[in-house]
């Protein structure tokens, strides 16, 4: 009888163990926001490593957002470093981003103009121009793809009907989101520019706050965290 209670004993052990033990994932159910999918073969891929990531106060929530902005309005507060997409009466949700050079010293009201998947790059000749005095030579025009700097999805942002060159885009240094860059414009994580990219259309309102963010008290107010949207909400 001694030797069954101590087999027993070792046996309760060993499954109390399994289940307080942190499970590691199977590879083949690892998470893929970040690769291109089955339509987005063609595209050349290569593994970026994105184990960073930003701070958590940048990572999409649901918030209570108090404005009187309407429903599928972008509000972009390049001081907060947020994006917020407006889904009706005190609700909506917000997204970390990054702001580069050419995407912090401007505001005002545009829309979105065009969109587009795995987009290529142009770098403005102003930016090819600044870069290259600084000693670094950067390409014209990068094929879109995983390591191309606008990321998974772009949203050209125009104004009367011209591009203004300001763009909302994915990027592969997801780490940088919070941060001021020294160049780009404004800048998601790539999964959150894909949400992002299937809720807001062309001709979507989006204003955008600039340095300091001057006239943000009047646009709109952040209460938080909105738990019922966020427990019944979905994605």
């Amino acid at each position: 009888m001694p030797q069954i209670s101590t087999r027993l004993a070792v046996i309760a052990a060993g499954a109390l163990a399994l289940l307080i033990a942190p499970a590691l994932p199977d590879a083949s159910a690892m998470p893929r926001s970040g690769m291109p999918t089955v339509s987005e073969a063609a595209l050349p891929v290569v593994q970026v490593a994105q184990s960073k990531k930003p701070k958590p106060e940048f990572m999409r929530k649901k918030v209570r957002l108090l404005t009187d902005e309407k429903p599928g309005t972008i509000i972009i507060d390049t001081s907060s470093k947020y994006l917020y997409y407006v889904e009706g009466k005190d609700r909506a949700t917000r997204y970390g981003v990054g702001v580069g050079r050419e995407g912090f010293g401007w505001s005002g009201t545009v829309k979105i103009g065009r969109k587009a998947e795995w987009p290529d790059w142009r770098p403005p000749a102003t930016m090819i121009a600044r870069e290259r005095r600084k000693g670094r030579n950067i390409p014209s025009y990068v094929k879109g793809g995983i390591n191309n700097p606008l990321g998974a999805r772009a949203m050209y942002l125009y104004k009367g009907g011209r591009d203004t060159i300001f763009r909302i885009h994915g990027t592969n240094q997801p780490w940088t989101i919070g941060l001021n860059m020294s160049s780009g414009c404004i800048r998601m994580m790539n999964e959150d520019v894909k949400h992002l990219y299937k809720r807001a259309g062309v001709g979507s309102k989006v204003i955008v706050i600039g340095p300091n963010g001057r006239g943000a008290e009047k646009l709109y107010t952040d209460r938080g965290m909105d738990f019922f949207g966020t427990l019944f909400g979905g994605g």
